[in-house]
């Protein structure tokens, strides 16, 4: 019974929708130090309206020793902080030199009831991954591009059905250079077709934040002994921002108080 209530709940929020915008929120203490913590974001529609929440579980250790090939469990409540969707993926390798120990994920909805799975496909150059129903029978693909960083646009990721023919896109939106330099925060947005099966959706759903925390990130953060270096280089960035704020700032009291005959040089 508690599987068709799950089942039912989740084509409530899921039936109607094409479109999923992911946004992830920013972590004060993540953005100065680099200290990593447990990622939190907002799963809203393409109206805008916030239709999930979800949040990382996972220990201290594990965050800031694997850095984002971690392992973790993630809870996906709705509005009414019930959880209708469990995301579970174990420690995996990402190089192509370990086609064995390559990347997956097991979606639940709800929490225990399995229905679906995400499994990286080995390829020597471009991520590549398999959506799996809960029987485990191949259903869709996706797949990145060469480089799945981008500066200053969109990186796109293909979702084509078993015959090969796109049906839907998950895309990792560009959020300006600031935010993408000085945090690891993303924002995705995934389509697909608005009568594919609602378990589907939650299985893609589930493969957004396994694209998040590997291909955008692993590229970017290594993840052996992150949080050693982050912990000195991090603080160092902060004090060199925080200086130049002040020097600006007197700057620009000196250049609104001053008069236009004061002299800006020794040699004036």
């Amino acid at each position: 019974m508690k599987m068709y209530n799950g089942i039912y709940l989740l084509s409530g929020l899921l039936l109607q929708i094409d479109q999923i915008l992911v946004h992830q929120k920013i972590e004060l203490l993540e953005a100065i130090i680099g200290f990593e913590t447990n990622n939190q974001y907002e799963i809203k529609n393409s109206m805008g309206q916030k239709i999930f929440h979800a949040k990382e579980n996972t220990d201290c250790c594990t965050r800031n020793i694997c850095g984002p090939l971690r392992s973790f469990e993630l809870q996906i409540k709705d509005n009414f902080d019930q959880e209708v969707i469990h995301l579970i993926r174990p420690y995996r390798c990402t190089s192509c030199c370990f086609p064995c120990c390559l990347q997956e994920m097991e979606v639940q909805a709800p929490p225990g009831n399995t229905i679906g799975y995400i499994k990286q496909d080995w390829h020597i150059f471009k991520p590549k991954f398999s959506i799996y129903d809960m029987s485990k029978t191949k259903v869709l693909s996706i797949e990145g591009p060469l480089c799945a960083i981008s500066c200053c646009g969109d990186v796109d990721f293909d979702i084509t059905s078993k015959d090969g023919h796109s049906v839907g896109r998950i895309s990792k939106q560009w959020t300006g250079f600031i935010k993408e330099t000085l945090t690891d925060t993303d924002n995705f947005g995934i389509n697909f077709p608005m009568d594919l099966d609602v378990r589907m959706k939650a299985v893609l759903l589930g493969a957004c934040f396994l694209i998040v925390r590997y291909d955008t990130k692993t590229l970017i953060h290594p993840p052996v002994l992150l949080f050693p270096v982050t912990f000195f280089i991090w603080p160092f960035i902060y004090f060199i921002l925080l200086f130049l704020c002040v020097v600006l700032q007197d700057f620009m009291f000196f250049e609104q108080t001053g008069d236009s005959g004061q002299r800006c040089s020794v040699f004036g």
